[in-house]
Formats: C-alpha cells, structure tokens, sequence
C-alpha cells in the first residue's frame, strides 16, 4: 500500500460516522468487519488492539468536528434542540464532509444545505434557515478582509452622482423574516450567565425565547453585521438604507444606488436627501468604505489582454 492509498484508507475511516453510542462502527465503509480491515495498516501494540487504536482518531475526528459546529451555531442548535441539532449535523459532516485546512469553513454549506434537507428543520425550517444566515455572516464579520478605510471628509469631497465606493468586505448586508439577532444576543447570554441554577434550566428558558419569536408574524428586517476593534456587532436599518448599500456593494454609481432606493418623484424627497446624508455620515464614521485592493501587475496584463481581444 503506497502512501497515497494509505492516505485516502485511513481518511475514509476516520470520517466513517459514529455509532449511536459514539463508538466506531464495527462494519468497514467498504465491507466486511472494521476489526479486520483496521488490521491492514494499523498495526496493534501491547495495550491496543488495531481496532482500539484506529477508534480513537475517529472520534476525535467527529467529537472535534460536531464541538465546532456547536460553537460556530449555538442560535441554531436552540432552534432545534440538542438532539435534532446533533443528528442534523452529522448528517451534513457526511453529506459535506471538510474540505478545508480550517474549521472556521466547516459550515459554510450548511444553508444550501439545509434547504435542500428541510425535514431536518421541520416547522423550524424558515428562522432555522434566517438563524444559519445570521451566524455564518457572525463568522465572515469578525475575519474578513479590512482594507484602508476611507476618511470621512474623502467621502464627502469626492461625493458625486458618478462616484463608485467600495465597502469593505468584512460588512455583511442581510434581510430576516424573523428577529433572529434578537434571538442569539439572548442565547448568548443564557450560554454564559453563570448564575443560572442548572444546566435544564437555561435550556428550558431558550426553548421559551426560541417559542416566543417563532409564534410571531414574519416582518422583514434589515441587518448590517459588522466589526469594530475586533468585536462583531449587528446594526438594525431602514429598508431604504439596506437598498442604497445592496446597490454601491453591486457597483452602482452614486447616483443609480440614489435612484433605484429612492423615486424621482418622491414628494419627501428633499426629507430622504437630508435622511441619505446622514447614512453617509454614519458609514463614513465607521470605516464602512474604502479604496479598492490594488490589483496585482499579473491580473493587470490579464486585463488588459481580454480588452486587446475584444
């Protein structure tokens, strides 16, 4: 067995899900008993059985991947509870299994997912999937990319209805039909009071916020989840300001972002023209636009090479 093969036998186990006991399994993926095909290149030693010894990377490949999930999700696994939570998961680890050197990627598909499996989710499946979205924009918020952001006083200078900006890539623009913000502020709160009396306890009282939001009539909401210092932070908006920066984030000038948020004709216009301003204000104070990431010299000869052959 040369090393390649060895690679891909041994990864092919350790992914192998667990037993309901969280014990591996005792019938290899491709057949026959594990017992004997750990055997074939796990050698045994005087305290552990071939068996033993593959056993343990197993579980620790699953308990490490399931805690992950756990802390990346914890809006979720209220949503649903810990058992549907958990078996939830390791349906998707064996459905999208990772393909990343970090675990910070492991639940990047978990929505798309999720769609495409709703009986996992059930009569949850809507503020499942507003939950999902919210705490994966939590993770892309805090490590994202930050370039130099733009002063204040160079936004307003350069202000025109021609003018393209920029936002920096660590702002995550999102529409909920529930106020799953709310929601996991709350969750995390519960997580880390310590005062709580036991354990079943704080799991009855998120149960009980969980129940009370998903009973409530769907309303949109706007949501800009972003960092500051280091530290997410999730800012509620107007559907207007929402749109004006779904628009800039798409490339529109200035003035197409104006005039797709906002009609021509609008009678408050001069109110929303004072009210837009203000939003700049603010987007500026906080650093929210910056200068586009200079391109490499090799990605500027590519250009111009596909505008030669145009």
């Amino acid at each position: 067995m040369n090393l390649l093969t060895l690679q891909r036998t041994m990864a092919k186990v350790v992914m192998h899900p667990l037993t309901n006991s969280e014990h591996m399994s005792k019938h290899a993926p491709s057949g026959g008993t594990m017992a004997q095909h750990a055997a074939k290149f796990i050698k045994p030693n005087d305290r552990l059985t071939s068996f033993e010894r593959l056993e343990i990377y197993n579980r620790q490949y699953w308990w490490r991947l399931m805690s992950s999930l756990a802390e990346d999700f914890p809006g979720l696994q209220a949503v649903l509870g810990n058992r549907r939570f958990e078996a939830l998961c390791k349906d998707y680890l064996v459905a999208r299994p990772s393909r990343s050197f970090t675990l910070r990627n492991l639940g990047l598909d978990l929505e798309p997912w999720l769609r495409k499996n709703p009986q996992w989710a059930g009569s949850k499946q809507a503020i499942a999937l507003d939950m999902i979205r919210l705490e994966w924009a939590d993770i892309e918020a805090f490590d994202a990319a930050a370039y130099e952001p733009l002063e204040p006083a160079d936004v307003a200078r350069s202000a025109s209805g021609n003018l393209r900006l920029t936002l920096q890539p660590y702002v995550q623009l999102l529409k909920f039909r529930y106020p799953v913000d709310a929601l996991v502020l709350e969750i995390k709160k519960f997580n880390n009071d310590t005062e709580f009396l036991s354990n079943t306890f704080r799991e009855r009282r998120k149960r009980k916020q969980v129940s009370a939001v998903a009973k409530l009539k769907p309303k949109t909401i706007f949501l800009a989840v972003h960092r500051v210092d280091y530290s997410v932070y999730f800012r509620r908006m107007a559907g207007e300001e929402y749109g004006l920066l779904v628009a800039i984030r798409k490339g529109k000038t200035l003035g197409q972002a104006i005039d797709a948020t906002f009609s021509k004709h609008c009678k408050t216009f001069a109110a929303d023209l004072e009210q837009v301003t203000a939003w700049f204000q603010n987007w500026s104070n906080l650093g929210w636009f910056c200068a586009p990431p200079q391109k490499s010299a090799k990605a500027q000869k590519s250009e111009k090479r596909r505008s030669a052959k145009k």
